[in-house]
This record gives structure tokens, sequence and C-alpha cells, in this order.
């Protein structure tokens, strides 16, 4: 015979609390359980394995009576084939644990963490962190690892190429590879699908970092660069860049804690170094000038150029090169790296350094006739003068445009 409910949603909703906590039975096992403080709770009582137990059915009132008999219904559905509804609740609620777990937002954020801990640059984490979070993520972050087919990825992929992005469509392609292998080597996934994808993404050809070696064309953009009225942080950045051509990220992410102006030199980390080795920059007379002058505007803080829009976080990416579109150069005729080959074409061809000066002071994977690594102050002498030289030609450069009868100087060093 079937069994008869005996509550009604307005019991249910008029059960007022008393000095111990009662029940009220629906029947069939199931019941309402009313605390001294109000509370009111779903319960249901059954017997699986000779024995008595409980199952919470959810809480008044966001579980409705009729959801509650629903509830009930299905754990006795269980019941009848011989499965505890308890355990099978405590299954379900692990396996949507590990879901989220092993989501590809969580195994991405894991493996972020797993490159900081072994030591990549800070500009690496960075670049690996905004591809994660913002291009992957929004499409495929909430999907297990495990359920993400070659054309969800593609999917992704594409929304990156829609932007006209395809370069860090590729780069996004890469990323997505190293987390899903990450996923296969901590078991939570088989394959690194992002192989199936080979040849999908539209091609890109190579192409090098738009540089500047002429001087005649030198000088009016060094002219230029001096005239920028953004912020004092970006100007900054933006005239030290020809001055030292470190590699953008490195320059962005100077600390206070990393100059010394009484030495006259900036003394990188190796976690912030391409090559993974410390590496020291000679500071000529007009950066030091530049440093100083920054030094009232944001020496109490971490960064020299912080961002003023990300608290705690150094200049964007975007800085430099904005401002050097806002001069008018696209990014056909220069960059903030193409500076590096700017240097290095002129301190050899134009002012005669030796190259493995140079060399040296690009940060260069140089080797010395033992096949080892020149350490962070070989040559620091010679490389010193060669940055003052090259500081001055810089000037001179400039000078030439401005008064066209100055007679360029030689800034050369005895090699």
């Amino acid at each position: 015979m079937a069994s008869i409910n005996k509550l009604s949603e307005a019991a249910v909703r008029q059960a007022k609390p008393k000095a111990k906590a009662y029940r009220l039975a629906d029947g069939a096992g199931m019941y309402l359980e009313v605390t001294p403080t109000g509370s009111r709770y779903w319960r249901l009582k059954y017997r699986h394995g000779g024995k008595e137990k409980r199952l919470a059915l959810g809480v008044y009132p966001n579980v409705t009576l009729a959801t509650a008999r629903e509830k009930a219904r299905d754990a006795k559905d269980l019941l009848q084939e011989g499965i505890d509804p308890s355990e099978a609740k405590k299954q379900a609620k692990l396996q949507r644990r590990e879901a989220v777990a092993n989501t590809f937002t969580s195994i991405g954020a894991e493996y972020v963490e797993k490159r900081r801990t072994e030591g990549a640059a800070a500009v690496t984490i960075e670049k690996l962190q905004w591809i994660v979070n913002k291009k992957l993520c929004p499409h495929i972050g909430g999907t297990p690892v495990m359920e993400i087919t070659p054309a969800m990825l593609l999917g992704a992929l594409r929304r990156i190429e829609a932007d006209g992005l395809n370069e860090t469509a590729h780069r996004a392609k890469r990323v997505a590879g190293q987390v899903l292998r990450y996923a296969v080597v901590t078991g939570r996934c088989d394959r690194d699908i992002s192989q199936d994808l080979k040849g999908a993404l539209v091609a890109v050809k190579a192409t090098h970092r738009a540089a500047i070696t002429d001087p005649k064309e030198l000088g009016p953009l060094l002219i230029a660069i001096d005239s920028y009225s953004g912020t004092m942080e970006v100007a900054t950045a933006l005239k030290l860049t020809p001055i030292l051509f470190q590699r953008p990220g490195e320059l962005r992410h100077m600390e206070w804690s990393e100059l010394d102006l009484e030495l006259e030199r900036w003394e990188i980390p190796a976690d912030k170094m391409k090559m993974r080795q410390p590496h020291v920059v000679p500071l000529p007379d007009q950066a030091l000038a530049l440093l100083k002058a920054i030094h009232p505007l944001t020496g109490s803080g971490r960064y020299v150029f912080p961002s003023a829009r990300r608290g705690g976080r150094p200049l964007s990416e975007a800085g430099v090169l904005a401002a050097l579109r806002t001069l008018g150069y696209d990014k056909d005729k220069v960059t903030p790296h193409g500076f590096r080959a700017t240097a290095r074409t002129l301190l050899d061809e134009v002012l005669g350094f030796r190259v493995d000066y140079i060399e040296q002071q690009l940060a260069h994977a140089v080797k010395d006739a033992n096949g080892r690594a020149y350490n962070r102050t070989k040559y620091l002498p010679e490389r010193k003068a060669m940055m003052q030289g090259w500081a001055d030609y810089l000037d001179t450069l400039k000078a030439e445009v401005l008064t066209p009868t100055v007679v360029a100087g030689d800034f050369r060093r005895a090699n």
C-alpha cells in the first residue's frame, strides 16, 4: 500500500521552534527536523545493510516540500538497486570537487605556480598568466581537462585570431599544450589534444623586430622621444630604452633595490633574465640623471616604473610601445626590443667596439674559449666605457639634427 504524505506546505511554513528539536513526519521515513534556532532540515530515515541511517535532503525554504519528496523518491530508487544513497551522495560530491579541481582554470593556475617556483622570470610568468587567464580560461577554463576536445580548444584559439592576434593564437596553443601535458604527468588527463591542431591556425610569418640602424634616422627618433609628454614613468622608461638597450620586460621590471647609483650600475637578478644568469648594466651619466629625476616620484616604492592603474605592479608591456605609436612610429618602423639591434649594429659598425663587449652587454649566451658562460662582471670596466660612449653618441645624433653644423665626436674606446 502506497504511503500517505502527512505534511502540507502551510504546516512546514508555520512550524515554530521549541525548546528542544522536534520532527514533523511526512511518511515513509521522511521528516522535517525543526531546531531551537528555527532552522528546518529535511531528513530521510532508511535502512541499508541492516543499519538505520539518515540522509540529509536539504534545508527549508531553499528546498521545498515537493523537492524534498522528489529527493526522497530518488534515494529509495537507489535503495531498490542495493545502493546506499548516503554513499552515493558522498561520491557525487567528491566527483564534483574533483571536476572543479581538474578544470583548465585550476590546472592552469597550478602550472603557472610551478613555473614560478622553478624560477621563471617575472616577465615570463606575467605573459603566461595573461595567456591562461585572459585568452584561454574565458572559453575553456570551466571545463575539466579530460573533457576538452580539439574542437573546443580550436574554438578558443579562433576567437584570438578573430581579434587579429595570429601570433598570440599560436602562443596560446603552445601554452595550452604545456598545461595539458602537465595535467597528463599529474594524472588528470590522458593526452595533450593540442597536438591535434597542427596546421589548423593561420600561419605566422617570421619577422624581425623593427629597428632603426641608420644614424640619420635615429637622431630624429631620439628627439621625438625627448618630446614625449606622457606620464613621467612612461617618459623616463622610454628615454632609457635606447640608452640601456635592455629587453623591454627587464627595463619595466627595474626595482630601486637593484640600483646602486653610487657605483653607477644596475644589477639584475638571474630570475629576471632570459638566460637565467645575473647581469650588470653600467649606468652612463645620462641614465643616472633620468633615474635621479624620477626618484622623488617613485623612489618610495618597489618599482622604478610602477603602473598607475595596477597597484603594486610595474608598468605594462604596452606603456613604452604605446608611447612610440603616439610619436608616430608604427610597429613596422621601430619597437622597444628593436633598440637592442640598433645598439648592436651601431656599437660595432660605427663606434667600433669589440663584439664580445657588445654581446656581453646584451646578455647574450656568450661563451669563452673553454665553453663557459662569462660571469656578470666580465669586461665591466670596458663595458662601462662603452655604455658612456654610446649615451654620448646618442646625444650627438640629437645635436646634429638640432644644429646641423655640429661635428660628430669620436666615442670609441681603446679596444
